[in-house]
Parts: C-alpha cells; structure tokens; sequence
C-alpha cells in the first residue's frame, strides 16, 4: 500500500470541516477519513468542487454526534448509510464504510464494513479509491491509484467485466473520467469489457445515461472520447442518432472565439438538424423541459445560419451563440448587443385606421422583419408603417 501526504490546499485548512472532524472523530482515532474526487483532484492539483468522506460510525453515532455539535444533517441515502452534513462552506456527504451484498446491474445492497480496503474494493476506478487522514493529510493507497494517478491511467479495481456488470452505468463513468484523466493508449481489458457489456446500458434509467452523457460533454475536448465510444459501439445504445464527426469542428469553433464549452451545444451538435427529432431525443433522455426547448431551437439551425442579430431577435441570445458555433460562424456580433424590443403595438396601427384583426396581424410581422433586416432602427418604423398600409390599401 502506497503512502504520500495530500498537499495544503484552501479546502483542506477550511474550519467547518475542521469542526466536522472534530465532532465525529474528537480523539483522534482515525474514524474519518476524505476521500474520492477531493483527494483525486487535489493531487492532481486541480480545483475541488465537492468534499466527501468515509467513516467507520455508522448511521445513526454520525447523526447523534453532528446533532451534539450543533452541526446540521440530512439523511440523503440512508440505506446506503450516508448522511449530508451542512456546513457553512457546503454540504459534505459522510458515507459508511460498506461492502456490496449483491449486485442487479443497477442498483446494490450493501453491508456496513469496518475495514477500509473493504470499502476501496467496492469503488470502481483506483484513483477513486484514494483516502486522506483529515489531521495529518495522509494518503491511504490500497489499489495502486497513485501510480495511476501519475501515469495518468485509468483502471478498474479488479477484473473490468465484473465491476461494470456490477453497475452498467461505469460503462459512461469510464469514458468520462478517461476523457478527464485519462492518456492514450487507453486500456484494452477495460475498453473490451466496456464494448461487450453496452447492451447493458439499456437497462439504465434514462436520467442516468443523460446526466453521464452531459457530463462527458462538458469536459473541454470530449470529441477524442465520443469517437471512441462509437467505434466501440457504445454510443449507438445510448444516443444512436449521434454523429461523433460533428464534435471536432464545433470545438474548434469555440476555441476560435473563446467560447466556454457547453454541453446542451454539444448535444445538439451530434444530433440531425431536426427539431421533431431533436424533441424526441430530449424527452427519451428525461431532459427537462428548459433543456429541450432549447434543444430544438438548435435543431432548427440552417447551414448558413443567418446573421447574427437578426437570429438573436428570434431565437434568444443563448440560442444564437450555440446556433452559430455549431455552423462554424461567429457570434463576435452579439457582444454587448442587448437583444431589442419590438417598439410598434397593435393598437398604434388600429389608431391610423385597420381594423383591428388579421390586417393588424400580417402589418405588424411585415414591419418587425423589414425593421430587424434594417438592422432594428427604429426611427425607421413610421415610414415602414407607411408602406405596409399603403400596400394593404392598393387595388388589385
């Protein structure tokens, strides 16, 4: 077993998780321990989102001790023995040591454990499996994920087969955490077993695979990745509509005008330019109803797309960037351009004299396109007015 020591970083001198510590574990007999992503990344030097940690208390001692302390808690997953502490730099998830009992593919039931290479076995990957002494920092290594770490590899603990048959939904964690820490070439025990068990994926709650897919497309180039899953044939259980070949040019985009990476973008850009098809999609994957509008509007793109402002003006600002990046072009325009309000109302145009009704309709949709197409002037409006009525009211 490797030993190293996390290095100091804001997280680890932070005085609620201090207070934390000292609650549960107020001797110092090793009770808690950090662990997972907040060890991972802090050795990796990179910054740390979310603080969890393991302990040998179990349930019921972690709620009773957080109470004494005046310390907050919620039990968000009880029966897989973890409790939410909230603390006043966020909440922190305290989960008992466990070994799995048995295994559906989906869902385990577990056992509460004592022992802590116990508790690393049950993880998936060996630089998940990394715990840290909240006192002194050290780094507790029963899988080598260190070396890995190091050598940036990712490796399932154990036989790959098993451990995905254990939860399909590693299947997706592999290729996100190899596009995030991995190096190529990737390997290929894992990236066999990944391939033989996609079916697998079926199985899986639709909300799962979308919120995996997501996040593997947030990461800054997760094109390599995506290529990979559809050469291996996972990407055709989960999302069989996508064409990986469209992510490369869409990131090169973003490079180009320093556009954040976003995953919705990213999303539509795999899938056809087909707004029923972009709808359906959407609501397979259990998107929410923000994101599969927003969904189809992109899947309502042309190639060219239409200027800048004008597409602005119609589909929203956000809407207009991802349209834009997604056709290569640019959304320089929209900087500091506050999207404009259609000043003409219906009632102006009854008060020069239409009835009001269809007439009112087709002037006022006349004279909003002829004002956007001049660039939205809008001392331009009385004499495009003029025109549209003089037009209505022309024999024929």
């Amino acid at each position: 077993m490797a030993e190293a020591r996390l290095p100091e970083a804001a997280w680890t001198r932070r005085e609620d998780l201090a207070a934390l510590v000292a609650a549960l574990d107020p001797q110092g007999e090793g009770l808690v321990r950090y662990v997972g992503g907040a060890v991972r990344d802090t050795l990796l030097g990179i910054a740390v989102k979310d603080i969890d940690m393991a302990t040998l208390l179990e349930p019921p001692v972690v709620i009773e001790r957080l109470s004494a302390a005046g310390i907050r808690s919620v039990p968000t997953g009880l029966a897989h023995g973890t409790i939410t502490a909230l603390t006043a730099g966020g909440p922190v998830e305290i989960t008992t040591l466990r070994r799995d009992v048995s295994t559906d593919g989906r869902h385990a039931t577990v056992a509460f454990s004592q022992s802590w290479q116990e508790d690393a076995a049950r993880r998936d990957f060996t630089i998940n499996a990394l715990y840290a002494d909240p006192r002194d920092l050290r780094v507790h290594d029963y899988f080598g994920g260190m070396t890995d770490l190091a050598a940036r590899r990712l490796r399932f603990i154990g036989e790959a087969e098993a451990r995905i048959r254990e939860d399909y939904l590693r299947i997706l964690r592999y290729f996100r955490f190899q596009a995030r820490f991995g190096s190529l070439p990737a390997d290929p025990a894992a990236e066999a077993a990944c391939a033989a068990l996609a079916p697998g994926l079926k199985g899986l709650s639709r909300e799962r695979i979308a919120s995996e897919l997501l996040l593997l497309l947030a990461l800054p180039d997760p094109a390599p990745t995506a290529a990979r899953m559809a050469q291996l044939g996972v990407l055709a259980v989960i999302l069989p509509e996508a064409d990986p070949a469209a992510l490369p040019p869409l990131i090169e985009a973003e490079h180009a005008h320093g556009a954040a990476p976003e995953a919705l973008r990213r999303f539509a850009a795999l899938l056809p330019a087909d707004p029923a098809m972009a709808e359906l999609v959407g609501a397979r994957l259990r998107l929410s109803i923000a994101q599969r509008k927003h969904l189809v509007l992109l899947a309502a793109r042309s190639a060219p797309e239409e200027p800048a402002r004008p597409l602005a003006y119609k589909v929203g600002r956000a809407a207009a960037v991802d349209r834009l990046l997604i056709a290569g072009a640019s959304p320089a325009p929209l900087a500091g351009w506050d999207v404009p309000q259609f000043p003409l109302k219906g009632g102006m145009i009854v008060a020069r004299g239409i009835s009001a009704g269809p007439e009112v309709a087709r002037i006022l949709r006349a004279v909003e396109a002829r004002w956007a197409a001049k660039g939205f002037d809008d001392s331009a409006i009385p004499a495009l007015l003029d025109a549209e009525i003089d037009a209505g009211s022309a024999p024929v």
